[in-house]
């Protein structure tokens, strides 16, 4: 499975939107409006990038990066969402983000926050190095009572010896 990602632009928003409001990823994140995603798109410590299939360009997914001026080389790895599930573009936009962030960004740490519930994204994120950090409990208001999240990371010299 080969991916790309590249910026995201303004013509790709509605796409963003949709995917991201679609009722099989909005419990997994918390949604934003068009115009945070804006906003995000003119931050220089934010990469907003769409996943785009090699060889037929096609758009299936985006990730949010953020903490990319972060003088303590700490990027968050704040959202990721896919289109087409059990495919592999989850994993392989995941080892495309590290890459981004360890080899063209130059972090030292990536690190995310993920609901607990969430057992899919929890599993492929051990599956990619990604080390259990804590749980913040109940800590978002979600629409069937509070939700926790798990904090994971991986350390630059982790991913350099997988």
């Amino acid at each position: 499975m080969e991916i790309v990602l590249r910026q995201t632009t303004e013509d790709d928003l509605a796409f963003v939107l949709s995917v991201e409001g679609d009722r099989h990823n909005r419990r997994f994140v918390v949604v934003w409006s068009e115009d945070q995603h804006l906003a995000a798109l003119d931050n220089e410590n934010i990469a907003h990038l769409v996943i785009e299939t090699i060889p037929d360009r096609r758009t299936v997914g985006y990730v949010i990066l953020s903490g990319l001026q972060n003088q303590n080389r700490n990027i968050e790895f704040q959202r990721i969402v896919v289109t087409d599930k059990g495919k592999g573009y989850g994993r392989a936009a995941v080892r495309a983000i590290k890459r981004h962030a360890f080899d063209t960004l130059s972090a030292h740490r990536l690190w995310l926050e993920v609901k607990d519930f969430n057992m899919r994204a929890r599993a492929l994120y051990g599956k990619e190095a990604f080390r259990y950090e804590g749980t913040l409990r109940e800590c978002l208001k979600g629409p069937d009572g509070f939700e926790s999240l798990v904090l994971m990371s991986i350390l630059e010299q982790e991913y350099r010896a997988l």
